[in-house]
């Protein structure tokens, strides 16, 4: 009988420490690196002809991306939440609104990749709706500048996208080049040169697989 209970007291310590070390590994526990993916030579509706009048235009195709697979995804999945965020030249789709059926959206954000930790709590996760897309079209709007002088498209210094993918995941974008290579021409190329290099997106990103808005 006595050595039945010292049995079952031993067993009863045992208990208790394997369950005093599994809530102090749970206190512990520390969040994985996310991992920073540069992403070269992204095709956005290529080029592929001129107007009548001059004006360079491609299939008029997005090309679909998949941030949380990194990858891109072929346009027969549009109607799916397989794809996050999408590119036609320089505007810039989210996977949300009129643009598609997932739960996605995004807003620009002013500051640097390095200092946007977290999603700012006043953040509006915009979706897209007609004429007013999530991150805006246009020079000067959202991450690009068009200087018309020369027919060149450079991002924007300071400039973030930070996106809700499909699937409601957070990740935050900085666009870094335009042109095939990742090298903007320089101004004094020619025109043909600058349309047959354009619409080649270099870009990295840092996605958020817990849910969370943290970076």
């Amino acid at each position: 009988m006595k050595n039945m209970m010292r049995s079952f007291a031993l067993m009863a310590a045992v208990g208790l420490l394997f369950t005093a070390c599994s809530k102090e590994d749970e206190g512990t526990t520390t969040q994985q690196p996310l991992t920073e993916t540069t992403v070269r030579d992204l095709p956005a509706d290529t080029i592929i002809g001129l107007s009548s009048i001059g004006q360079p235009f491609g299939s008029g195709r997005y090309t679909l991306f998949s941030l949380e697979r990194n990858a891109i995804v072929p346009n027969s999945d549009s109607a799916t939440n397989r794809w996050d965020i999408g590119f036609r030249g320089t505007t810039i789709i989210t996977n949300s609104g009129v643009s598609g059926p997932g739960g996605g959206g995004g807003f620009v954000f002013v500051g640097t990749f390095q200092d946007l930790k977290q999603v700012p709590a006043d953040s509006t996760i915009r979706v897209d709706q007609t004429n007013n897309l999530a991150i805006p079209a246009g020079s000067n709007r959202g991450w690009y500048v068009y200087n018309a002088p020369v027919n060149l498209v450079t991002p924007l210094p300071g400039r973030v996208l930070v996106f809700r993918t499909a699937t409601g995941k957070f990740a935050k974008v900085e666009i870094l080049n335009y042109y095939k290579g990742g090298v903007t021409p320089p101004a004094s190329a020619s025109d043909q040169i600058k349309l047959r290099e354009q619409r080649y997106y270099t870009f990295r990103f840092i996605i958020q697989p817990d849910g969370t808005g943290k970076f």
